[in-house]
């Protein structure tokens, strides 16, 4: 969401935004919620730079939404975001004519994850032939990690002896412990003795941190090697995990906290993309089928219409 392009503000308008990031510092927002806010109602600064931040009005604010909807395909999640960044942005800053900030929401369509099967992570995993990328997948898979938790994540938060990772300040400033796989022990010992990292697991050649971007690049490259032909994300892997672990027949409270879900409602989309409850279903026409053939007649011909 953030970006480095340039922005032509004056004082007055730098000073407000200035003061408006101070705010959601001292309110204790992540960087990643902070950067994200600030971008936006940047946005909306610029939009009406010509304009007093104190005249903004709803209807402003309306045309604001209509112009990203239609020109920058603000999506759903974004637009709340900037609802939710304004109404923080409202409180610190009271002296706009904005007043009705309950703006009817478009309601999300619920759109199931994509999900890869174990064989498809497996194959995913075995075409990564660079070291540092096949361990971030794998730790992105065996951990059910976001992206930002494996970037993030320090080499002392790493357990061995216990084989357990420490998530630290993960989303929604939670704390929490995942399990570190038994089978990433070999690779990761690898990767630890040939990269060397100082600080954080995953480096880049300056020392500093891995960028999300160049995870999502050879995450691409892999994919196509791998003859995956779906968009797959980062974030896919989680879901994966989470699916295959709820397959395995883990229960959804074990899992929501190894995933760090506030609610047990956001856990249970899995539930929608499990198979292993849904492959011993029988289908109706099946059971109708049977029954002729119990009755005497023969079911084999039933679906041959041209017999």
């Amino acid at each position: 969401m953030t970006s480095n392009k340039k922005r032509n503000f004056n004082d007055h308008q730098r000073n407000i935004l200035n003061g408006y990031f101070k705010y959601l510092k001292g309110k204790r927002y992540s960087r990643r919620t902070i950067d994200t806010y600030l971008y936006l109602i940047a946005d909306m600064v610029e939009f009406y730079r010509d304009h007093g931040v104190e005249t903004l009005n709803d209807r402003d604010i309306e045309l604001f939404i209509e112009h990203k909807v239609t020109g920058e395909r603000f999506s759903i999640s974004t637009q709340r975001q900037f609802m939710s960044a304004l109404k923080l942005f409202v409180t610190y800053f009271p002296n706009t004519e904005i007043a009705h900030l309950e703006m009817p929401r478009r309601i999300k369509g619920r759109k199931l994850p994509e999900v890869l099967s174990i064989e498809e992570v497996l194959r995913l995993i075995q075409v990564t032939h660079n070291l540092k990328h096949r361990t971030i997948l794998a730790m992105l898979y065996s951990c059910g990690l976001r992206i930002g938790e494996l970037l993030e994540l320090r080499l002392a938060d790493i357990h061995f002896e216990r084989k357990q990772i420490q998530i630290r300040n993960a989303k929604g400033r939670k704390d929490r412990y995942v399990v570190l796989a038994e089978s990433m022990m070999p690779l990761l010992s690898n990767y630890l003795m040939s990269y060397a990292p100082n600080e954080y697991l995953i480096e880049g050649q300056t020392g500093h941190k891995y960028s999300a971007s160049s995870v999502r690049k050879f995450l691409k490259r892999s994919c196509k090697l791998a003859k995956i032909d779906r968009p797959i994300t980062p974030h896919t892997l989680r879901h994966s995990y989470a699916t295959h672990l709820l397959e395995q027949g883990i229960g959804i409270r074990h899992i929501q906290d190894l995933l760090g879900h506030s609610r047990p409602e956001t856990t249970m989309i899995y539930t929608h993309l499990t198979r292993k409850d849904l492959l011993n279903v029988a289908s109706p026409l099946d059971t109708a089928l049977r029954s002729i053939d119990q009755n005497g007649n023969r079911e084999q011909n039933f679906l041959n219409l041209g017999s």
